[in-house]
């Protein structure tokens, strides 16, 4: 079917599901969900009745997306769009779907908030969560890009530094605790590592490696975080840094340096250290100048005063942190760290509740509350 008159159904489909009883946000946001299905499978093997498959797919997805909204959980819809048994397709179109929805006539903010609904998987509240603004701005920002996706021309190529930004907020969701989530934005950044000469796309791959190289390490047997710090670094994979070493060091020769291989240089310093105390802290802190040229980035400016407070005392980072914006989530934590540091218990004690009462995340509020019941319980 021509994309005129796929476009001419889309009323007609959301019409349907409100008469069934969805109503009207969430009847366009599942057309547009099964719109994106359609650009995967219409092309190789197309419905006898568009408008018709459009109507069973879109409200299977409208109930995928009722359930996943009252669970919190957005894992629902492939569930019920698996394929039927047989020979499993070689032909892998997901990387494609990204670059789709990373399209030129989006900004980046909104292509990145509807990559992560329509192919991550991720709820509304999840991508918020993200971007540090309420779910209901985070809703309007996804229904704006789906209508304007509806009205333009969807042959165009998408933007490669978007769809890097993609796939390395899923890389970080799956990171807080859907594993699963993390390893499918590895496999779909080596897919994308193997077809694009791009050194930023090696360095995204190298980073994600790196960082997945720790995973075990990061909690405790009771499932509470474990700071760098303190990770049993024998848990560390030593393959997986191999490999993103040696992906890094091939990028960084090719002299065209981005905030990708600049993560992933800081991630392999950390990678190299046999014990924390032997951390390179100088060179870290070369690497987040470097960063913070690249990006500007206020989050890079918070890791690189805590830095700083490692190479050259926390003094020092304190400073470094006075210079950025106090508004930055987890700076009161970084000032709770380098006030530990100092040696000021008290004052780190009463951060590190503040934080904890800041923090959105469970484990992450959990950890910042027993940072506080540490240093309390030895002020006694």
């Amino acid at each position: 079917m021509d994309e005129p008159r796929l476009r001419q159904l889309i009323p007609e489909v959301i019409g349907v599901l409100v008469r069934r009883g969805a109503d009207f946000a969430s009847a366009e946001d599942a057309v547009q969900e099964a719109l994106v299905t359609a650009l995967r499978t219409w092309p190789e093997d197309p419905p006898r009745d568009a408008k018709g498959w459009l109507v069973t797919v879109s409200w299977r997805k409208h109930l995928d997306l009722r359930r996943s909204e009252h669970a919190r959980q957005g894992r629902e819809v492939a569930l019920d769009l698996e394929p039927p048994p047989g020979p499993v397709p070689t032909v892998d179109d997901t990387l494609r779907l990204y670059f789709l929805c990373a399209h030129p006539s989006l900004t980046p903010a909104s292509a990145v908030a509807l990559t992560l609904r329509a192919v991550g998987g991720l709820t509304t509240r999840q991508i918020a969560e993200a971007y540090l603004v309420p779910e209901a701005t985070m809703a309007q920002r996804i229904s704006r890009a789906k209508r304007r996706i509806a009205q333009v021309p969807l042959d165009q190529p998408g933007d490669l530094p978007t769809v890097l930004q993609v796939l390395y907020l899923i890389y970080n969701e799956g990171h807080s605790g859907e594993v699963d989530l993390a390893t499918e934005a590895i496999r779909v950044t080596r897919q994308l590592a193997g077809g694009t000469d791009d050194p930023e796309v090696a360095g995204l791959l190298a980073l994600m490696l790196l960082h997945h190289a720790r995973r075990a390490a990061r909690t405790d047997a009771a499932g509470r975080l474990v700071p760098l710090a303190g990770q049993d670094r024998s848990r560390w994979d030593p393959a997986l840094i191999a490999e993103g070493v040696g992906i890094l060091q091939s990028a960084l020769a090719r002299d065209r340096l981005g905030e990708y291989q600049a993560q992933a240089a800081i991630a392999a310093l950390h990678a190299d250290a046999r014990r924390f105390e032997e951390t390179d802290w100088v060179q870290i802190v070369e690497w987040y100048d470097e960063l913070v040229a690249l990006t500007g980035s206020a989050v890079a400016r918070l890791n690189r005063a805590v830095a700083v407070g490692e190479a050259d005392g926390a003094l020092a980072g304190l400073a470094a942190l006075a210079e950025v914006d106090p508004a930055i989530p987890r700076h009161t934590a970084a000032s709770a760290y380098l006030h530990e540091l100092a040696g000021q218990s008290t004052e780190a004690a009463d951060l590190y509740a503040a934080a904890a009462r800041a923090a959105a995340d469970l484990a992450e509020r959990d950890h910042l509350t027993r940072q506080a019941a540490r240093l309390r319980q030895r002020a006694r």
